[in-house]
């Protein structure tokens, strides 16, 4: 499954799935993790953006993670949260903007050898779908 992680320098989950400029991509299983090529997004990302710029930038960042089963963002606005999960998306919080992505990639690598917890489940459908 594809993974993606909103951050401000490739080491923390520290970006607002908004404002992120980039977000870090990887491809994940139960033997391990694999990076791939970042997604890198320019334009008005702040507040003061207008509101059909700010739409426009929701709509571009969604339409750019269709293929990634899990997005980790520091914080995500309702209106964006909703548009991932009407699109099969599911995005997480992570727990701090110090938590780093490489242990919760470890973290994600052990949980899918086992028995992934239901919500885990329920996103790994998305992938085994799109593999039809």
């Amino acid at each position: 499954m594809k993974v993606a992680f909103a951050t401000t320098d490739f080491v923390h989950i520290d970006g607002h799935f908004g404002s992120s400029k980039q977000m870090a991509l990887y491809e994940v299983d139960d033997k391990g993790y694999e990076t791939l090529e970042p997604l890198v997004f320019s334009g008005n990302l702040n507040q003061d953006a207008s509101k059909q710029e700010k739409l426009d930038k929701l709509h571009a960042k969604v339409e750019a993670l269709l293929d990634c089963t899990i997005v980790y963002v520091l914080e995500i606005g309702g209106p964006a949260a909703g548009r991932l999960i009407n699109k099969k998306v599911t995005p997480m919080k992570s727990k701090s903007p110090e938590e780093k992505i490489t242990d919760l990639l470890d973290r994600l690598v052990e949980t899918l050898k086992g028995s992934p917890p239901p919500w885990l489940r329920k996103a790994l459908q998305k992938t085994s779908e799109s593999d039809l």
